[in-house]
């Protein structure tokens, strides 16, 4: 901890770059899978194939892949492409499963409740289903992020590392206190992504909120629930009695 203080200004733009590195990749691997995984719903051989090569493509080493692509895609041997690239794949591929999983978490009714008040199938995805599908998906993100923050530092082994430039670094040294520092802030950067995702989740679902105050205001007065329609009617803006009259 002692070193990781004397060095905070050497190891502050690492930081930035080990983040940059994590992140990037999330957030293209969420945007590839979720409109394939949209897609892919309702198609059993599609969706049975493209977890198959999903599974596959994540099997891969890590560090294979950091070797492999530059002569596939062209890129420098050292070039922070080639980790976003390989990481863009494993969110992917991970992604994609956790994607079909959320969207088959919506309850059946609730999919033939917005059918039957006129809903497309796209549409319904759109603004029903997946709504109703971010715990889920939020769920599957942080262990994503997560697993990126600890991946990016195998890079260090082709000189695109971040954070694991301290290990390599240290290793070399056989000085552990250099080595422990690195661990350490992978750890809190870890927790801070994980964090982040987590509070987004609840940013994004709202009438979750809302309806544990219900319950727990109702578990006072009197036993009861919250139906699937009104989970419905909540995502779609169908939760007070003038929007529904003028349905």
């Amino acid at each position: 901890m002692n070193w990781l203080i004397a060095n905070w200004d050497t190891v502050w733009p690492i930081i930035i770059q080990h983040a940059l590195l994590s992140v990037v990749p999330t957030v293209l691997g969420l945007v590839i899978a979720l409109p394939l995984g949209m897609l892919l719903v309702g198609r059993p051989r599609g969706r049975a194939a493209a977890i198959v090569v999903a599974s596959i493509v994540f099997t891969i080493p890590s560090l294979a892949l950091f070797v492999v692509i530059p002569s596939i895609v062209g890129t420098p041997i050292i070039s922070p492409l080639n980790v976003v690239i390989a990481l863009t794949l494993y969110s992917t591929a991970l992604l994609i499963r956790t994607v079909l999983e959320s969207l088959d978490a919506v309850p059946a009714d609730v999919k033939d409740a917005s059918s039957a008040i006129g809903f497309s199938a796209i549409k319904r995805v759109i603004e029903v289903e997946l709504p109703l599908a971010i715990p889920v998906l939020v769920a599957g993100l942080r262990v994503v992020a997560v697993t990126n923050v600890s991946l990016v530092s195998v890079g260090a082994v082709i000189g695109v590392g971040g954070l694991g430039q301290l290990f390599t670094a240290g290793f070399q040294r056989d000085y552990p206190d250099q080595i422990f520092a690195g661990i350490i802030t992978i750890l809190v950067l870890a927790f801070i992504f994980d964090r982040i995702i987590a509070l987004i989740g609840v940013a994004t679902t709202p009438w979750l909120r809302s309806g544990r105050v219900k319950a727990k205001r109702a578990s006072k007065r009197a036993p009861s629930e919250r139906t699937e329609t009104a989970m419905l009617d909540t995502v779609i803006g169908l939760d007070s009695p003038e929007k529904k009259a003028n349905v």
